[in-house]
């Protein structure tokens, strides 16, 4: 379930290597290759965080928005941006091989959500002995569900799916209702899904994971992600992600993406 993170950080599952290419980029246009239903990154609609990233800097090219929408799935980059339909990928994790890389342009973190009159309320730490007994929800997976199996939680823990087309299927939705009906005392979700859906629901905690110390890391510094070989396109949205860091963590602010520092130990300063 990326959606964020599924597509941001498990796309190496599927895609294949990309060559170095000749610069494909159209200056005509901002050409973003996106989910049409990875809510609440993206949207047909234009209602996500990272539609309205998209629609900042086609404004600060001058230029029209356009998208090449495409189901996060296996083949997602295969059959958007290797192929030259469209020029970048808004939200891709630091690292990943398959595109080349901008600078972060944020840092966030996994958290878990609970009821927010529970007795999980107060949790911190998946080690917090409260935990022990409860029933989590988890993507499969994800760098969570690693420390629930190595803690001895996941015989009562409850799976849902990474990978999944969202037009037909909605696991982060899922997640969510199970918390708050008690299907399950807490979810375990990449914090950019989590937090934007938890927003506003006075029944639902959203408790950032910050103080995990073993393997593997919760956190990822997210960037852009461009065709293999284009490093001047790379340089200007640099340069774009520089001049407008700023008006970016207000709009993943507002969604309420839970932003951290760069080493992932703490909330970042407003």
């Amino acid at each position: 379930m990326r959606a964020a993170f599924a597509a941001t950080l498990c796309l190496w599952l599927t895609a294949p290597a990309m060559a170095q290419v000749a610069d494909l980029v159209d200056r005509d246009a901002f050409r973003v290759c996106a989910d049409p239903a990875n809510v609440p990154l993206s949207s047909k609609d234009g209602s996500g965080f990272e539609n309205r990233i998209a629609e900042l800097f086609a404004k600060e090219l001058d230029v029209p928005l356009q998208y090449t929408w495409f189901p996060q799935v296996t083949g997602f980059l295969r059959q958007t941006l290797s192929i030259g339909k469209c020029d970048v990928v808004i939200g891709f994790a630091q690292g990943d091989e398959m595109v080349l890389n901008t600078n972060h342009y944020y840092t966030s973190t996994h958290v878990l959500v609970v009821r927010a009159d529970g007795d999980l309320a107060s949790v911190a730490r998946l080690t917090d002995p409260a935990l022990q007994g409860k029933r989590l929800g988890v993507v499969a997976g994800a760098p969570p569900t690693t420390h629930v199996a190595r803690l001895g939680m996941m015989k009562l823990a409850k799976p849902y799916d990474l990978m999944t087309d969202r037009r037909v299927e909605n696991p982060a939705g899922d997640m969510l209702r199970d918390v708050e009906d008690g299907v399950t005392d807490g979810a375990l979700m990449w914090g950019p899904i989590g937090g934007p859906l938890a927003k506003g629901n006075p029944k639902l905690k959203v408790i950032p994971l910050l103080q995990e110390e073993a393997a593997p890391r919760l956190f990822f510094r997210i960037t852009m992600g461009v065709r293999a070989g284009e490093l001047t396109w790379k340089h200007e949205l640099n340069s774009l992600i520089r001049r407008n860091q700023a008006e970016i963590d207000a709009i993943l602010r507002e969604a309420g993406v839970p932003l951290v520092d760069d080493y992932g130990k703490a909330l970042k300063a407003p």
